[in-house]
C-alpha cells in the first residue's frame, strides 16, 4: 500500500508526508494505534517511500512510493537487505535484549548492529520495533543507546497499541504520531448480535449458579472463535507460508514470532471483546436509576437523558437486569470487569480469571 491508500488515517499521514516534504525526517519515529497490522502497513509504506526507485515527490522531496518497484516489492514481501524487522517472541511476547544488542557468538542479526552498517541497497537503514511496549527493561535500555546516537542514513520505527507502557526515556526520543481509530464507532453485526445472546441469556438466567456457568460458556466459546480467526489470518500471513525451503534457526525464529503475533492480536480482540460487555454494563448501570432503586448517593440522568446516554439501546434484556439491581450494585459490576480486564494483562489463566468475574456480577 501506499500513503495515499490510506483514507482512514488522512490527518496521521498527512502529518508525516508534510514533514517529509520540509525535510524534516526523523531518526526514531513512535507510531501509535489500536490496530498492530495497521501500524505495520503504515510502517512498510514509510520505508517503501524512503527507497522507493520512483517515488511521488512534493517539491522534489518523495512523499509516497509507486507501491510497484522492485524495491517497493522487496519491503512489501520482507526480503529487502536494508530493512529490518523485530518483533516480540514466544509466549511471552516479548522483546528480548538478545533481539536488540549482541550478547555471544550468535551469528543472528541484531537492530542495534543492523542500524550503524552502512546501506546495501538504498538509501536509509529502516529498523522497525513491532510492539515496542514488549521491549523487556534490559532490551529497552540496550536500545535507548541506539536512540541517544543514531546514524545516519537509518530510521527507526516503533510500532505500538499501548505507548504508554514505553519507557519516558524512549518516548521523549521519538516523533510521535498517533493513528488511532474511532473509538465511538458502533460494534459490528456479528459483534452486536453476540451481545444479545448474551444479554437474553443473562436476563432470562438471574442469580442461578447453573446461569452464570451458562454465561461463561458463551464468552469463552466466542474467545474460542476469535483465537481460531487470528490464527488463521496470522498463519497465512506468516513468511511460513512462501518460504517452503529455510534454514532451521530462521524457521525457529519465524515460528516464536508467528507465536507471539497471534497471541497480541488474540489478546486485543479479546480486549474489544469485553469491552463490549463494559459497555453493556454501563446501559445497565444507567437503566438502575430509570427502574426507582434506592442506594445510590450519585444523582442519576433523567429518563429521558438516560436513554440517549445507552450505547445499546436496542438491547432488551438491560431493563430486566437493572430492575433487579441497585445502581452500586450496577457500578460493582462495573469495577469486577475493570479489574478482569487488568487481571488478563498478567500471566493468570484466562478461563479462571473470566469465572471468578463472572461469579461476581450482581445480575
Amino acid at each position: 500500500m501506499a500513503f495515499r491508500h490510506f483514507a482512514q488515517q488522512t490527518q496521521g499521514v498527512e502529518l508525516l508526508q508534510r514533514s517529509l516534504a520540509r525535510g524534516r525526517l526523523g531518526h526514531a519515529y513512535l507510531f501509535a494505534g489500536d490496530q498492530l497490522e495497521e501500524l505495520e502497513t503504515l510502517a512498510r509504506t514509510l520505508a517503501k517511500t524512503l527507497n522507493c526507485r520512483k517515488p511521488v515527490k512534493t517539491g522534489g522531496v518523495a512523499t509516497d512510493c509507486c507501491d510497484e518497484c522492485l524495491a517497493c516489492q522487496k519491503i512489501d514481501h520482507g526480503t529487502h537487505a536494508d530493512v529490518f524487522w523485530v518483533r516480540p517472541e514466544s509466549k511471552m511476547r516479548q522483546i528480548r535484549i538478545e533481539q536488540i544488542a549482541r550478547r555471544d557468538e550468535s551469528p543472528a542479526r541484531v537492530v542495534n548492529e543492523f542500524v550503524n552498517l552502512k546501506p546495501t541497497e538504498a538509501e536509509y537503514k529502516i529498523g522497525v520495533l513491532v510492539a515496542a511496549d514488549r521491549l523487556t527493561p534490559q532490551a529497552a535500555n540496550a536500545f535507548l543507546k541506539t536512540l541517544e546516537e543514531p546514524p545516519a542514513r537509518s530510521v527507526l520505527i516503533l510500532l505500538s497499541t499501548e505507548p504508554q507502557r514505553l519507557l519516558e526515556t524512549i518516548q521523549s526520543r521519538c516523533l510521535r504520531l498517533n493513528f488511532s481509530g474511532d473509538h465511538t464507532r458502533p460494534p459490528n453485526p456479528a459483534q452486536l448480535k453476540w451481545l444479545m445472546q448474551f444479554d437474553a441469556m443473562a436476563a432470562g438466567g438471574r442469580k442461578s449458579l447453573l446461569g452464570r456457568y451458562r454465561l461463561l460458556d458463551v464468552l469463552l466459546q466466542k474467545l474460542g472463535e476469535i483465537r481460531s480467526q487470528v490464527e488463521e489470518a496470522m498463519t497465512a500471513r506468516s513468511p511460513l507460508q512462501h518460504y517452503d525451503e529455510v534454514e532451521g534457526e530462521l524457521r525457529e525464529k519465524w515460528e516464536d514470532e508467528l507465536a507471539a503475533a497471534i497471541e497480541a492480536e488474540y489478546r486485543h480482540r479479546r480486549a474489544e471483546t469485553l469491552l463490549l460487555v463494559q459497555w453493556w454494563l454501563r446501559d445497565i448501570w444507567l437503566a438502575t436509576f430509570r427502574s426507582g432503586k434506592s442506594g445510590s448517593a450519585v444523582e442519576g440522568p433523567t429518563p429521558a437523558a438516560m436513554v440517549s446516554l445507552l450505547k445499546f439501546p436496542e438491547i432488551s434484556g438491560t431493563s430486566a437486569i437493572a430492575g433487579r439491581i441497585t445502581p452500586p450494585q450496577a457500578l460493582e459490576n462495573l469495577q469486577v470487569l475493570e479489574r478482569t480486564q487488568r487481571l488478563l494483562h498478567t500471566n493468570v489463566q484466562e478461563a479462571l480469571a473470566l469465572e471468578v468475574g463472572l461469579l461476581k456480577l450482581h445480575l
